[in-house]
């Protein structure tokens, strides 16, 4: 869905209106929906998260102000900005509970695609569990085994880092990497742990 905010193009007076008015109209009417409807769709966008709906609200405020302003019955509104911005806002509520309404407590289909940084706490607690038990057998498994695996896989040293940290040739590396992989993948399997995350 695209989010498309009035541009000054937009039509400003309600449809219906007359083009040549007394002198009653407020001349700036134009000015004023040039001026502030892109505050005052966003304003309504950031509330419902839907493009078509926050225009159509935005219009629907600025049709009441221009029916203040034709009924003259009132008090003048000294700030158009902040009435626009209060009916808006009112609007967009009233909006939101007549879709709670409609919708009951599923959530906004707009939230579908919201996906988290974080992994899911199901997934994110089985991957605690499968690195205490892949902690707990490397615990078990022999000094070598264990420091050849945690300087490759750990520290990702590659081959040439650890034969010389070591003192060993780098093919000695590979056969100890492979010996010891095997060996930790054996003791995983026994554990029920088919694949590492």
């Amino acid at each position: 869905m695209s989010v498309t905010p009035p541009t000054p193009d937009s039509p400003r007076p309600p449809p219906g209106a007359p083009k040549d008015r007394a002198s009653s109209e407020p001349p700036d009417f134009e000015a004023l929906y040039q001026r502030h409807s892109r505050e005052v769709w966003a304003l309504v966008y950031a509330r419902c998260m839907n493009s078509h709906t926050a225009m159509d609200i935005t219009q629907e405020a600025f049709l009441r102000l221009w029916r203040e302003w034709e009924g003259g019955g009132g008090a003048p509104i000294l700030n158009p900005r902040a009435w626009l911005l209060r009916v808006a806002r009112n609007l967009a509520e009233d909006h939101a509970k007549s879709a709670f309404r409609r919708n009951g407590t599923h959530p906004p289909a707009t939230m579908n695609g919201v996906a988290s940084r974080e992994s899911a706490p199901l997934d994110h607690m089985e991957r605690e569990e499968t690195f205490a038990r892949l902690r707990g057998v490397l615990q078990e498994m022999a000094e070598p085994d264990r420091e050849v695996l945690t300087l490759r896989y750990g520290l990702e040293y590659d081959t040439d880092q650890i034969a010389e940290l070591l003192g060993i040739n780098t093919t000695a590396v590979h056969m100890r990497l492979s010996r010891a992989r095997q060996r930790l993948a054996d003791r995983l399997k026994a554990q029920g742990v088919g694949q590492l995350p």
